[in-house]
């Protein structure tokens, strides 16, 4: 299946057909673990036919160019030369390699965000527990004014003890978009090395690694580039590539980075070689057309939820991607957020994260080109019922 041309059509339900999403559904949740398109799968599938032909031919004598080749096209992408990118299985493992290379003892200090996604943070923990170093985390705000209380957050948390800030850049709870150049001069002005989870970004956001200045960048390709899932990347500065080693050691220990990633054993790397249709799928679409799009549908959707359940949006706009979290209202604060969740999956067929933050219950709502406005209004009017 070819790359078809979506150049003319326009976004919304006549785009669904490209994706492999059950009927009649409301999939509002593009950001947990994206959806690929159908596209996007059948190359993964060519890929993993030739790779059966012959494994050995294939693992032994084609793979390293073929992942180099895939990685090169990424990191073009992402705005960096490819020697500095390594793939992943997602940005969790990525974040998970950084921790396993850097050096940390008793009596240091690593500081991530209070809203730090919870696999990201049990690793932060697991490390500092195996040091003997501490975890701070940066009172980030939230609901959120300006970009001037995040690095202020930060600002204040980090101390002589800092040995690692780790930045989330965009949210994965509050949806909130992180001023990551700004955060990572601010570690970098203080000696700290600065590791940003970029888990949301690629796709979402126009990405210049190579102009960030930050040590380490773990990102997903399965979300918001609408890649295969266990495509996911690890960049790294070249002032932070010594000594980086993926978290299983395998046969190229020794030859440094990435090579040392390009093989940790067998696996299937079909979800990586099919990173370059994810890539050419959304030049088709038109990529400044699809994060237009999605950024104004997360905004307009916010907007006719916030009216129908009487909240307010928690961050200015410009500091929005293409999610939004949003307060449900306050007649369903102190339920089960797991019962929420299923019974707008069940009684109405809405996919939608049902949150606790700050023991406030919230929703977070994604948009895609598969979406249009009257996917929000159900969610809206489903909510509005269970509130009564």
């Amino acid at each position: 299946m070819a790359v078809p041309d979506l150049s003319r059509e326009p976004p919304g339900p006549g785009l669904r057909r490209h994706w492999a999403l059950e009927p009649g559904i409301r999939f509002l949740n593009h950001g947990s673990f994206g959806a690929t398109p159908r596209a996007v799968l059948a190359a993964q599938g060519r890929w993993r036919e030739h790779m059966e032909r012959q494994p050995v031919r294939f693992m032994g004598g084609e793979l390293p160019g073929l992942l180099r080749g895939a990685a090169g096209e990424l990191a073009d992408f992402l705005g960096a030369p490819g020697e500095g990118l390594a793939f992943t299985e997602n940005a969790t493992a990525s974040v998970n390699a950084v921790l396993r290379s850097i050096g940390l003892r008793p009596g240091d200090e690593v500081l991530c965000s209070r809203h730090a996604y919870p696999g990201v943070k049990n690793a932060l923990r697991h490390r500092c527990h195996e040091a003997g170093a501490a975890l701070q985390e940066a009172a980030v705000p939230f609901p959120c004014a300006d970009d001037d209380e995040v690095v202020g957050a930060y600002d204040a948390a980090i101390g002589p003890a800092t040995r690692l800030v780790v930045v989330d850049h965009v949210s994965a709870f509050t949806a909130v978009i992180q001023p990551v150049a700004r955060l990572t001069a601010l570690g970098r002005g203080r000696g700290v090395p600065v590791l940003v989870d970029g888990a949301h970004a690629a796709g979402m956001l126009d990405l210049r690694l190579g102009e960030l200045d930050a040590d380490w960048y773990a990102g997903n390709c399965h979300k918001w580039l609408l890649a295969p899932k266990g495509s996911g990347f690890l960049w790294a500065a070249p002032r932070a590539r010594e000594g980086l080693r993926p978290a299983v050691i395998s046969n190229r220990w020794g030859q440094g980075f990435p090579a040392e990633f390009d093989w940790a054993g067998t696996r299937d790397p079909s979800a990586w070689l099919a990173t370059t249709e994810a890539i050419a799928f959304l030049r088709s679409l038109g990529v400044a057309r699809y994060r237009e799009y999605i950024h104004a549908l997360a905004l307009e959707a916010a907007a006719l939820i916030g009216a129908a359940w009487k909240v307010g949006l928690p961050a200015p706009g410009d500091l929005l991607g293409a999610m939004a979290t949003l307060p449900l209202p306050e007649a369903l604060q102190g339920r089960a957020a797991a019962g929420l969740h299923d019974a707008l999956w069940e009684r109405w067929r809405v996919e939608v994260p049902v949150l606790e933050i700050d023991g406030r219950l919230w929703a977070r709502i994604s948009g895609q080109v598969y979406n249009e406005l009257a996917d929000y209004a159900a969610l809206a009017e489903a909510v509005t019922e269970l509130a009564r």
